[in-house]
């Protein structure tokens, strides 16, 4: 039975520094929603600008006064933010440098 890594199942990353493969996903998942929150934020608009007027003789507005498309942006904005807190409390826990 061959092991990927090493003998102790650990990937190895950089010079002397070992990561296990769990860590390492949940590096490369935090990497990912760190890039879509800055992205889906760019998105969101100010007051009359943004993502939702630029279609805003496409789609109409809800009774609340904001676009479907506004409402979706939150929402996956909300959800990038839940994946990014806990891919960091779960490296905090579990991501030891130089042990």
């Amino acid at each position: 039975m061959r092991q990927l890594g090493g003998l102790d199942g650990r990937l190895k990353v950089k010079g002397d520094m070992r990561v296990s493969a769990l860590v390492a996903v949940i590096m490369v998942i935090h990497v990912i929603a760190s890039v879509g929150l800055i992205a889906f934020v760019l998105l969101h608009s100010g007051k009359g600008t943004g993502v939702s007027s630029m279609f805003s003789g496409v789609m109409p507005t809800t009774a609340s006064g904001t676009g479907i498309i506004e409402k979706n942006l939150d929402r996956i904005t909300l959800v990038l933010v839940g994946v990014f807190t806990v891919t960091l409390l779960l490296l905090m826990v579990l991501y030891r440098p130089g042990v």
